[in-house]
């Protein structure tokens, strides 16, 4: 991680190597309110906790049907407030002095058909902290805006085009919201969540959020995308709290992709859309070959959903390979319905 604040040892060497002067008390104390007063602490005050001062993007595919958003910063469970979407009409991020009511007030905004723009505007609108406010808004057809409130801490900035927005602040310089772009336009016809996990990976290499890290987070919505279909939650992971959230994160994701396709697989196999089920889940099923934790259960419901499209051999095969990599399946398997014409060849 690096390095939020200088080491105190070096600074208090360096005050007692020369000569000490003693100031007067009414001295030092005129000193100390000088600089309680250019901290922003009034009489009184208690310290404010850290702004989510960060980096994000919000993006969307319209093709896929999908809008999403990733996050990073130097702030305890960042995805608990910048990120905001909704299957079908887009994404939002908020930061700096954060509002979190822009999130669904913004979507809502945009469900009710405002451009990005126009969202933007009623949400800055009378806002009294919207000097401080940082904030992206993305559709799902893929307009986009962004906003950088004058009193956010430097560098502070975005940029925008078609499919996205960008935003950071507090970052080592401009080069970090720019990096992002390059990587997630440099990633197209991958899926969003990989885009979005490339875009901001890029931004850390270059130097990302100047007090360094703590937290990340990643949010992809589709229609649909949810377990079983009944959310809109395709991908949906965080790091709240880890010297190397990206390592993390990257992890996470990798699940999450394999979990994504195991939904639509199962989500198919429930609607009885066989053929579709069958295609996602092989897609899982190839995914899952580098997640060994979950390859055992994802080739379990492979065996399942073969069988329904009546490939009988590559059913066994599947449910083979996963009663040997996990024991613990076989009871489930003696049991199950789903799997009830192979049961004689997996004994």
């Amino acid at each position: 991680m690096r390095s939020t604040n200088a080491p105190l040892s070096a600074g208090r060497n360096a005050l007692v190597r020369g000569p000490v002067s003693v100031l007067p008390l009414r001295a030092v104390a005129a000193v100390l309110g000088v600089l309680v007063a250019a901290a922003g602490i009034g009489p009184g005050a208690t310290a404010a906790p850290p702004g989510p001062a960060t980096f994000s993007i919000v993006a969307a595919d319209p093709a896929a049907g999908e809008v999403g958003v990733a996050v990073a910063s130097r702030f305890f469970a960042v995805g608990t407030v910048v990120p905001f979407a909704k299957a079908g009409v887009g994404a939002v991020a908020t930061q700096a002095s954060a509002n979190t009511s822009f999130g669904p007030r913004g979507l809502d905004l945009l469900a009710g058909g405002l451009t990005a723009e126009e969202a933007l505007k009623v949400l800055l609108r009378g806002d009294e902290g919207r000097d401080g406010r940082q904030v992206g808004i993305v559709t799902a057809s893929g307009d986009s805006a962004t906003s950088t409130g004058r009193d956010c801490k430097s560098w502070a900035g975005g940029r925008k085009g078609p499919g996205y927005a960008i935003q950071g602040n507090i970052l080592v310089g401009e080069a970090v919201v720019t990096e992002v772009e390059k990587a997630f336009l440099a990633s197209a016809g991958k899926p969003l969540a990989e885009r979005l996990l490339v875009a901001l990976k890029a931004g850390d290499a270059a130097g990302g959020d100047s007090r360094g890290r703590q937290s990340a987070a990643l949010l992809v919505c589709r229609a649909k995308g949810g377990y079983n279909g009944f959310s809109d939650r395709a991908v949906d992971v965080r790091v709240d709290d880890d010297p190397d959230p990206f390592g993390q994160l990257t992890r996470l994701v990798g699940m999450a992709l394999v979990n994504d396709l195991w939904n639509r697989g199962w989500t198919g196999f429930t609607e009885r859309r066989f053929p579709e089920a069958l295609k996602w889940q092989e897609e899982a099923a190839k995914r899952a070959e580098a997640q060994p934790g979950m390859l055992p259960e994802v080739l379990y419901d492979l065996a399942v959903i073969r069988l329904a499209n009546g490939d009988r051999p590559g059913a066994v095969a599947a449910a083979r390979r996963a009663l040997a990599l996990n024991p613990g399946l076989a009871a489930q398997a003696a049991a199950d319905g789903d799997l009830a014409a192979i049961r004689e060849e997996l004994r």
